[in-house]
This record gives C-alpha cells, structure tokens and sequence, in this order.
C-alpha cells in the first residue's frame, strides 16, 4: 500500500476500524449556486443519508416528500415511498447526463443519481481509496498558507460512480484530509476544489463535518467567490 496512504488511513481511525463497520449515517443540511443552476429549489431541511462502508450504495430521507426514500447504486436510482412503492426509478442512470452541460436542468432523478455518489465518496473519504482496483500515487505537494498539503492522486475503476475517474485528494501534516479535487462530468466536467474542515469523531473514525465546493481554476486555485456546494453533517452513527 502506498505510504501516505497507509498514513492517512490511521490518522482517519484505521482501514481494519472502518471495516468492522457495515453502515455509516449522518445527518446532512446542504446547499451552493449549483441547484439553482440545475433548476433545483434550494432546500436546507436537514437529511438522514446512510452509506454502506464497503459498496456504493446510499440512501436519503426525507426525499422530496416527508416519507419519500431515494435509494442510490450504481447502476439504479429509485425513490420509493413510505409504503414501499416506486415513485420513480432509473437504470444506467449515469447515461441520463449524455450531452449534459453546466447549465443543463436536471429532473429528481439527476440529482439523486449526483447526490448519492457524490455523499457515499464523501462519506468514505479517505477509506474509498484502499478498495480494490483504486489506483493511487504521490504527486508534488500543495502549498496553502502556512501549511504543505500532501497529495495523492486517485485514478478509480470503470465501475466506480464519481465525480470523475482521476481526482486528487490532499492530506496536511496530521494526515487528515484537507482538500478533495475533481471535475464534475455529469455537468460539462466543470473542475471543483473541496475544502473540508471541522472535524469530529465518531465510533473512532475521523470526519470532516463541513464541505466547501469552489469552482477550481486553471492554476488549481479555488473561486472562492462561488460557492457552489456547501454541506454541514453532525450525528454520524454506525452500525
């Protein structure tokens, strides 16, 4: 295993911790100028989402209605009702972004498709990067401030539903994870920094409780003048 990476996943709580631990949940108040470009009203109630901690799979609630669930796996998004009845479903839903750009609406679907990737990989940053077929390597380091960010570069399987197949993931002195790097292809692969901070602890596992997504510039640095994802989370539980 790669060095930083061994040293990241100890200073997170440990590969072995993580998996001794089937599900990850958290409670989650989002926002950022992306929804309303989608056509998406900006709501911040807060949400219940569940990650598995060893396959992509998320669940939301309430989604869209009080007892509407929205399911995520790769190859399906469904929103079921409290009854358990379909609402709406897609399969391959990740060809329902062909020919999508920045300013492409997106139906519930699309955002659930967005939403439930993108929460299970925050979820299961740094751990994520140990799964099989993840490749990752050292690149040159990140100066911000007063502090080095080391950096590590992740290029993800086929199969994997992200952001993107190649993303950068930055780690300060302590090893904790301080930035996360990609570009968005299901909306015209606009490129992002991701700012975490304010962590917290929970069942030995280290998390960032607050996420910053900036548009990204050419010269990596962020616009900090768009926001265009924020997101609080607090209450993480396993089971």
């Amino acid at each position: 295993m790669n060095k930083l990476l061994q040293q990241a996943l100890e200073a997170h709580g440990g590969l072995d911790k993580w998996n001794s631990f089937d599900k990850i949940s958290a409670t989650i108040v989002s926002g950022g100028e992306l929804w309303p470009s989608k056509g998406i009203h900006v709501d911040t109630s807060p949400r219940r989402i569940t990650a598995d901690t060893r396959r992509q799979r998320t669940t939301v609630s309430p989604y869209g209605a009080p007892d509407f669930v929205m399911t995520f796996v790769p190859e399906r998004i469904v929103i079921e009702n409290g009854k358990g009845e379909t609402i709406a479903e897609r399969a391959d839903p990740r060809a329902a972004f062909e020919g999508h750009a920045v300013d492409t609406p997106w139906d519930p679907l699309h955002r659930a498709y967005f939403s439930g990737y993108a929460l299970w990989s925050y979820l299961a940053s740094p751990f994520l990067l140990a799964m099989p077929g993840v490749e990752v390597e050292e690149i040159a380091p990140w100066t911000e401030g007063q502090e080095q960010w080391r950096v590590l570069r992740a290029t993800f399987p086929a199969s994997f539903a992200g952001h993107s197949p190649v993303q950068e993931f930055y780690f300060g002195p302590d090893f904790l994870l301080r930035r996360h790097d990609y570009q968005v292809d299901v909306s015209g692969s606009f490129l992002a920094a991701q700012y975490v901070h304010d962590m917290v602890e929970a069942g030995g596992i280290i998390f960032p409780s607050k996420r910053r997504a900036y548009s990204r510039k050419a010269d990596l640095q962020p616009d900090t003048d768009r926001l265009l994802v924020w997101i609080d989370l607090e209450n993480f539980q396993f089971s």
